[in-house]
């Protein structure tokens, strides 16, 4: 069987439909209070009750086609800030790993939310990080990426922190930019 160029397109825009459907593309937003700061998440992404008290929002984001766990959005919120930008990049630089063993690049910009400036960062690897702060074990998670931002106010250090596998990420990039730039401060 020969594949015309239009064929192909079709196939292709149908597989695209089929990735931005099972990501809730077409589900209405709805506003998430993160205590201070609000922001519209995806209706596909699943909110439940922040794990602890450090966390102010906890979403999770239904794998993509190909991948076997769901991503999770944390955005955690640190009265006196919880240490600079360029600290926070670095740390989390060193959660990840490339092919070599090393941390990988870091990408971060700055963006617009609402009513705030929003460092957005990103960087991808095989995921090394204590399961929790403290903890002596480690997870080993290939193929992860993380999507963050760090919002800065006067009194408070927010970090939204997303996780997940490669192809999940990658496909919830647009709605995480999204995200970002409805952030608001309510300070």
């Amino acid at each position: 069987m020969t594949w015309t160029k239009g064929a192909i397109r079709v196939l292709g825009l149908g597989a695209m439909a089929l990735v931005l459907g099972s990501l809730g593309a077409d589900a209405p937003p709805r506003t998430i209070d993160a205590g201070g700061l609000r922001f519209e998440a995806p209706g596909s992404w699943t909110s439940s009750p922040p794990s602890s008290p450090m966390r102010r929002a906890q979403l999770s984001v239904a794998p993509a086609p190909g991948d076997d766990s769901p991503a999770e959005l944390v955005v955690f919120a640190f009265p006196g800030g919880a240490g600079t930008v360029e600290m926070n990049l670095k740390r989390w630089q060193g959660q990840f790993r490339d092919a070599d063993g090393n941390p990988p690049r870091i990408e971060s910009k700055t963006v617009q939310g609402k009513n705030v400036a929003v460092t957005r960062v990103e960087t991808a690897g095989r995921y090394v990080a204590p399961e929790m702060p403290g903890s002596s074990k480690v997870l080993d998670k290939p193929n992860y990426r993380l999507l963050g931002a760090i919002v800065q106010t006067p009194t408070i250090g927010y970090f939204f922190k997303m996780l997940g596998p490669d192809k999940t990420m990658i496909a919830a990039r647009p709605a995480f930019d999204q995200l970002l730039s409805s952030i608001a401060v309510e300070e």
